[in-house]
């Protein structure tokens, strides 16, 4: 039993909620909350006719809608609102809103809080999907029943009551999804970092500040796996107060995932495990060597032997 989903779920049905944007994430999401009976309004800037397939299939349900180039002017007296990623926190709408009491979150956020599975997301500038990839289709070989979801897969809110505490989500997570985030994943992966997205976010300091929130939350049972080879990812590891768990391609590190002599290792407290040899690995291609130890890495431990 989700004691923690129970309970929300009492809390949100006497709530009054607003869902800015229908889109791949929000549709679900819409359809969820209506089965719990909730008092929904939707947002979009898009024109009725522009929605007109999303619409037709959220037909029949309790939902009224704010449609158009003015959509938010009626953005007033909610007391939850779900955004998706790429709104803007910082919004005035959302600014006035939340100062007057409203909860502002998304999907995503509510997901992670309220999953009672163990939880692994990936995060970087690039790799993210291969590596959350990669380490979905491990765990699943392992005998795990696993879900996917994030920017690949599908929403998982709406199948949270299926979810088991057994079970293992795999997410990979933009600095748009993680940027307003009050809780980690249990295993937090950093691919690597670079300026991305800048066109949205205001600064690249904003952009890794907004990634940090993948273990930010973590707590000392937790694990976050970096980059040893990029200064950037390298740097988080003071500011964790997780299992940090390095992995490097150059070979520097006596502990961790590393490339050796053509060989894709597991390092810890001086012994080696040979994983694969580099040209074993079937995606092609350089940068897959890193994709792969970034994920060795993160299901070290979930692995028989």
């Amino acid at each position: 039993m989700n004691t923690k989903l129970d309970e929300y779920k009492i809390w949100i049905k006497t709530k009054k909620v607003a869902v800015l944007g229908i889109g791949i994430s929000n549709t679900p999401l819409i359809k969820y909350l209506a089965t719990l009976g909730v008092d929904i309004t939707a947002f979009d800037r898009a024109e009725e006719e522009q929605l007109k397939e999303t619409l037709n299939s959220l037909a029949g349900l309790n939902v009224k809608y704010n449609l158009g180039k003015d959509y938010l002017s009626e953005l007033k007296g909610f007391d939850v609102i779900f955004k998706t990623p790429k709104i803007r926190f910082d919004i005035p709408e959302l600014v006035k809103e939340r100062e007057r009491g409203a909860v502002v979150t998304s999907e995503m956020e509510v997901f992670v809080e309220l999953c009672p599975a163990e939880i692994f997301g990936v995060t970087g500038s690039d790799g993210k999907t291969t590596t959350t990839t990669l380490i979905y289709n491990i765990l699943k070989e392992e005998g795990y029943k696993c879900w996917l979801g994030g920017n690949i897969g599908t929403p998982l809110l709406d199948r949270i009551d299926e979810i088991k505490e057994t079970d293992k989500v795999v997410l990979e997570l933009s600095s748009f999804q993680l940027h307003t985030m009050k809780k980690s994943p249990n295993i937090a992966v950093v691919t690597n970092m670079a300026p991305n997205h800048l066109d949205v976010h205001k600064s690249m300091e904003e952009y890794v500040d907004a990634k940090k929130n993948i273990f930010r939350f973590q707590g000392s049972n937790d694990k976050v796996v970096l980059n040893y080879d990029n200064s950037i990812t390298k740097s988080f590891a003071k500011e964790t107060r997780s299992e940090v768990v390095y992995f490097s391609k150059a070979g520097q590190i006596d502990n961790g995932a590393v490339l050796e002599n053509g060989k894709l290792l597991y390092k810890s407290n001086g012994k080696s495990l040979e994983i694969v040899s580099a040209d074993e690995i079937v995606i092609p291609g350089e940068h897959n060597v890193e994709n792969y130890l970034t994920a060795i890495a993160a299901v070290i431990e979930h692995v028989k032997p």
